[in-house]
């Protein structure tokens, strides 16, 4: 089922949007699994990445409140999403990462902010990472921003790190402030000019 949605969103992304720049791609780790760790700057950006990293599947986390649509919430499942609750997260926020981290055969996709409404990191991806004994690889999205850009056949661009080796005793401040250096450089190396602007600034503090 993963690989056939995969199969047709990449066709309708292709079609409505054209071709990915990629950047970097020889930093993706070949026959290890890892964190795949990016600000939140669209609700598409997971599409993005998912297809870049193509043949390479992840799970992610999505909020419990997409679930509540049935097609919805099969959809994302069947890419790989499981349900948090982001005010009452609870173990399996941490569980089921590290898990099909250390037995499974997907990686792991996370937003450090929690939000497209925040830019401030949070540690959660470092645990999961101190965790599962796998690496951090900093990847940012640009492109549209809004759903009706996404019809202009306009550039967009993905690019990813070098990988951040996380070890068990790692200072969590110190990882932050890498991943925090590598999305700037990243930022840089598609375009230097480039500056995220919130869409709808407004709904920072409802996801505080």
């Amino acid at each position: 089922m993963y690989r056939l949605i995969s199969v047709i969103v990449r066709a309708i992304i292709w079609l409505i949007n054209g071709k990915i720049n990629v950047y970097g791609k020889e930093n993706i780790p070949k026959n290890e699994k890892f964190i795949l760790v990016a600000p939140h700057r669209t609700w598409w950006d997971p599409v993005w990445f998912a297809i870049v990293m193509w043949p390479m599947r992840f799970i992610f986390m999505a909020k419990k409140e997409l679930f509540k649509n049935k097609f919805l919430g099969w959809f994302i499942s069947s890419l790989g999403a499981f349900s948090v609750d982001r005010e009452h997260a609870g173990p399996s926020a941490i569980r089921i990462p590290v898990q099909e981290l250390k037995t499974g055969s997907r990686s792991f996709m996370i937003f450090p902010s929690g939000s497209r409404h925040s830019s401030q990191l949070e540690g959660g991806a470092i645990v999961i990472a101190k965790m599962s004994g796998k690496s951090l690889l900093p990847v940012v999205y640009q492109g549209p921003l809004q759903f009706k850009g996404l019809f202009k056949r306009g550039s967009t661009s993905v690019a990813i790190g070098p990988a951040i080796t996380v070890d068990r005793h790692a200072d969590k401040e110190r990882v932050i402030l890498q991943m925090q250096k590598a999305f700037a450089e990243l930022d840089k190396k598609i375009n230097k000019d480039w500056k995220y602007v919130d869409q709808h600034p407004e709904k920072e503090n409802l996801d505080k």
